[in-house]
Parts: C-alpha cells; structure tokens; sequence
C-alpha cells in the first residue's frame, strides 16, 4: 500500500536518507530502528510530505504523495509526532476534534458521525474523564494520550508515530501500544513506528528495519533482522532476541554493550 522507491534525502547537502527501498504492507506494524542521527525521523517526515524527497519517490495507494495535497494526505495517513508540545489553551476535547478537519469543509461543523467517531478515540485511549481540560496543564503522558487520540479520529489508513512511548509512564506504554496493536488486527491498519526500544518494537512489530549509515541495513521478521551480530553492528550491545516465558511474547534481552568508551 505505500512504496518507497530509491528515496533520498540532503540537509544542507549532506545526505541523510541515501537510496531506501521498501515495501510497507497493509495492516503490518513496521519498527524502524537505528542509532540517533542515522535518519529515522527524517524518513517518517517524508512518509507523510512533511519533508519532500531530493530524489526517489513514496507512492501511496497508486499515487505519487508529492502530487497528493496535505488534505488528501490527511485522509490517509495520520502522524504521532515526537514532541508534544502545545502552547495555546485549547481542551483536551478541542485538540482530538482538530483530527476531523481533514474531512470537514471550510465552515462545516462536527456532525453526529464526528462526534461518535472523537468519543469513540477518546474512550479507547482513556481521556474522556478530562476531555474539558486544558491541554498546557497536563502532563507529558497525558499529552501524548491525546496527540494519539486526535490521529485515531482521522480513521487513517497509516499510522506514523515517533518514539510514541518516550514520555509515558511504563504501564501506559503497554496499554497504548496494546491499543495500537489491536487496531492493527481489526482494521487492518498499517502502522510505523520510529523507537530505540529494542523490547518494545520486539514484542510489537510484525517487521523491523535497521537503519545504519542513512541506509537501510537489514529488513525483515524480528528472528531475520534481530540478530545478535545485527545488534552489536547497528547498537553496539549485546543483546539476543528471545521469547518471554510468562507472556509468549518475543522480547530484546540486553546483556551490556560492547564498544569501549
């Protein structure tokens, strides 16, 4: 469903993406990893024409996304940012709401459908109890709750997120990727996500891509790219992928690094 085909990218003319191809396919969820700087945040920015490609191209459904408009975009493809930041005192309620702009027309207000559709975000993220609170007096977990919320409500098709559990308590970690993987299953959303939790991309990701030296270094199932040589090439540890006998689920066991400071 989207395509990224011989996609690079320069800042100031250094190059930060240098040829990536790959195929993301509906309905998997794809962990993107690599060390800082190796141009992760970079290649999500192009998924959704925040940043447009030097050459190469990402297609989308059939469509090339540098001849789609932010709108069109919008209605496919929904972002969880890295940052949360928001400055001005809008409501919880009002931050969610903006998610159906997209689908709205110029001065059209919510309708019936809208308003099931932002309930029905804010029930499965768990907010609805301060949907009438400021957003600038919330905490950083709180904040990233809603952000979550306001991507579900545009039903997208693709679901780009940046390190999406960075500022969430450990247990609201579980039960937003908990979400986000159920969603994966039932509606056959697609899902991106840029982290440097190797346990937690593991234990969530259907595939994984290590990403070293601004190219793709390895893609594929976690047993394919998970490897204990591919950790200690990309991350320098000493890690091996293993299955968690209380859960089931696959997990990143870390014995330490091995690079030398």
């Amino acid at each position: 469903m989207m395509n990224i085909e011989n996609l690079k990218f320069n800042y100031n003319g250094k190059p930060v993406l240098n040829g990536i191809n790959v195929d993301i396919r509906e309905g998997e969820i794809l962990g993107i990893l690599g060390q800082n700087g190796c141009g992760k945040t970079t290649l999500l920015k192009n998924l959704n024409k925040n940043l447009v490609p030097d050459s190469g191209c990402v297609i989308l459904d059939d469509n090339n996304l540098e001849e789609m408009s932010k709108k069109e975009i919008a209605r496919s493809i929904a972002v969880v940012p890295q940052t949360n930041e928001i400055r001005f005192a809008f409501t919880v309620r009002d931050i969610v709401s903006m998610g159906r702009m997209p689908f709205m027309g110029t001065f059209d207000g919510e309708s019936s459908k809208d308003v099931d559709i932002i309930n029905d975000a804010m029930e499965k993220t768990g907010i609805s109890t301060f949907s009438d609170r400021y957003i600038n007096t919330m905490s950083g977990g709180e904040r990233q709750r809603v952000i979550i919320a306001r991507a579900l409500v545009q039903n997208p098709k693709i679901l780009l997120m940046d390190e999406p559990t960075l500022h969430l308590d450990i247990n609201t970690q579980f039960d937003v990727l908990d979400l986000i993987s159920q969603l994966s299953k039932e509606n056959k959303l697609t899902v991106v996500i840029v982290s440097h939790d190797l346990s937690m991309v593991a234990r969530y990701c259907d595939r994984v891509m290590l990403i070293k030296d601004h190219e793709v270094y390895a893609i594929g199932t976690l047993d394919e790219v998970l490897t204990p040589d591919n950790m200690d090439t990309v991350f320098g540890v000493d890690a091996e992928l293993i299955t968690d006998i209380k859960t089931g689920k696959r997990t990143v066991f870390l014995h330490g690094s091995t690079k030398r400071l």
